[in-house]
């Protein structure tokens, strides 16, 4: 039996019998126990996007489905550090090559700024990345497999829709993990509408309060986003899903449509604490903040320098994927600049020593534990790129932050921050040294970011239970219930026109019409018929 699909005890009367009898430390070490206590599930987790960043944070998931004692098999692009013995790895080999899909050069040149570059840029790398993923010859080789079993498949939410197919292969379960936040067309598939009113597009940057023309400006890109997903995108997934698992499963293949809404659980990075409020269903879990961890020790190295800054730290990192050392020269020597009018000492994420020499307040390093240093009582202010996980990070320990955007929801993220008081944003494009003093001082000496920024922290981490949990807990809650299809509308599999009830108002307009227009007809059919007989009786007058 599954220890966790009952309360102990629960009809047992040995097990009600034992409940009182156990100390506050038998409770506390039944805790640590029982989540090991399992018939371990076979999982198929598939993480096939190659962003760093992105696997960062979907490891934690997969790290505490090992810790439960489950057996995971995992599709990603990153090899474990550690050996795990429930862990089977399927490593896609080679890497996927994102700069020469995705150059770096058009991203420091701001190419990627608009709404609609951003949202074709998502469709091209997750087709490219999708396909490149299913060409593997080891991703062929599981798709070809007929002894595997899974009692679960757990995917990204990030355009790689065609690898919902390896669920109807294995006849299981599917719970997709929404790395960016919440879209539209995630509502759609959980038997919601997005009512677009109220609820700006994933990259929109508006609140719930838009005005008319941030309104129409919404319905016009959400409904472009729709429709080209509808027509373009997804029969482009469908077509990719039919060439890779058609010739090794028999019989014609569900569509990628109705895969999607076949989803039992999304876990959302999202928050309620720094995201708009949403209608929803039980099948949408809010996982924002799941990544972030008590802070470790930091290396001897670090922690002495951040121990010895008087005048606090400033910490700058542009993420895992676009790095310092890919900067145009011209934007390295404006930040070097800058950096050296500080008092304050400078902790800066670069990834090899072609910089220089550097001033006496900079250290630089390829690789920095972001989490513990921004847990440090002496950073002052986090120079961020406006990543989600970067800017959680910072929201959860109360850093006011500088956000310097350069793509896809960097943009909405930093704006987001900026209006929330805790942050200030530049145009990396535009910038100058005296821009980045400017802001830096701006940040440290004007007490109210500060102030916002513990306040937007105590809403961020006031939470029932650590996010990461419940997404296990949900994780194992569908697949004990069988895919749990108690979690979701029936909205999802009905027809627009029956969701938004077009069908009953049609036949009430179409009673009103009849209950109109029958009347008018009889009585204009009544007063002719009464002018025919009238004008007869006059023919009969006139001839006699």
């Amino acid at each position: 039996m599954n220890l966790l699909s009952v309360p102990l005890g629960l009809g047992s009367s040995v097990g009600l019998k034992m409940m009182p009898r156990l100390s506050l430390y038998g409770w506390f070490l039944l805790s640590l126990i029982l989540p090991q206590i399992t018939n371990g599930f076979n999982v198929l987790f598939m993480g096939p996007f190659p962003a760093p960043s992105h696997w960062l944070w979907l490891e934690h998931f997969q790290k505490d489905l090992l810790k439960r004692g489950h057996h995971v098999t995992s599709v990603n692009n990153f090899p474990a550090k550690q050996p795990h013995p429930n862990l089977t790895e399927i490593i896609i080999d080679p890497k996927f090559d994102i700069p020469y899909y995705f150059p770096k050069a058009h991203i420091f040149t701001m190419r990627f700024a608009s709404d609609f570059q951003n949202l074709q840029l998502w469709w091209h790398v997750g087709m490219t990345t999708s396909e490149h993923a299913l060409n593997d010859s080891k991703i062929k080789k599981l798709i070809a497999s007929k002894d595997n079993k899974f009692d679960l498949l757990i995917l990204e939410q990030f355009f790689h829709e065609s690898f919902l197919m390896f669920a109807h292969k294995f006849q299981c379960p599917i719970v997709t993990i929404g790395t960016m936040g919440y879209a539209d067309n995630m509502d759609h598939n959980m038997g919601l509408i997005t009512p677009w009113s109220i609820i700006p597009h994933l990259v929109l940057p508006h609140t719930d309060r838009m005005t008319f023309s941030q309104r129409a400006y919404n319905t016009y890109l959400s409904l472009y986003d729709s429709l080209m997903r509808k027509w373009v995108y997804i029969p482009k997934m469908q077509a990719m899903a039919e060439k890779h698992f058609g010739p090794f499963i028999e019989g014609p293949l569900p569509s990628v449509k109705d895969l999607e809404r076949n989803i039992s659980l999304m876990l959302i990075n999202s928050h309620r604490s720094v995201d708009l409020p949403r209608p929803s269903m039980p099948g949408l879990i809010d996982v924002g903040g799941a990544h972030i961890m008590p802070a470790r020790p930091l290396p001897t190295e670090l922690q002495t320098f951040l121990d010895d800054a008087s005048q606090g730290v400033v910490y700058f990192s542009l993420g895992s994927y676009m790095k310092s050392t890919d900067m145009p020269a011209e934007r390295t020597a404006t930040i070097l600049q800058a950096f050296s009018q500080l008092k304050q000492k400078v902790l800066w994420k670069y990834e090899n020593d072609t910089i220089g020499s550097l001033p006496s307040n900079i250290m630089i390093q390829k690789w920095l534990p972001q989490n513990d240093i921004l847990a440090h009582r002496n950073v002052k202010i986090f120079i961020t790129h406006g990543g989600i996980f970067g800017t959680q990070e910072g929201i959860h320990w109360g850093i006011p932050m500088l956000c310097i955007p350069l793509y896809g929801d960097q943009h909405r993220n930093s704006i987001k921050a900026v209006r929330g008081g805790y942050a200030r944003s530049l145009v990396f494009s535009q910038m100058s040294s005296e821009d980045l003093v400017n802001n830096i001082n701006l940040l440290i000496n004007d007490p109210q970011y500060k102030r916002k920024a513990v306040e937007v922290s105590k809403k961020f981490r006031d939470n029932p239970i650590h996010p990461l949990k419940e997404a296990s807990y949900w994780i194992e809650y569908i697949v004990r219930h069988k895919g749990a299809p108690h979690l979701k509308s029936y909205g999802a599999h009905i027809p627009l026109y029956q969701y938004l009830l077009l069908d009953v108002f049609a036949c009430a307009l179409l009673v009103v019409f009849l209950a109109i227009w029958l009347p008018w007809r009889l009585i204009k059919f009544l007063k002719k018929l009464g002018s025919k007989e009238s004008n007869g009786r006059l023919e009969k007058l006139k001839k006699n």
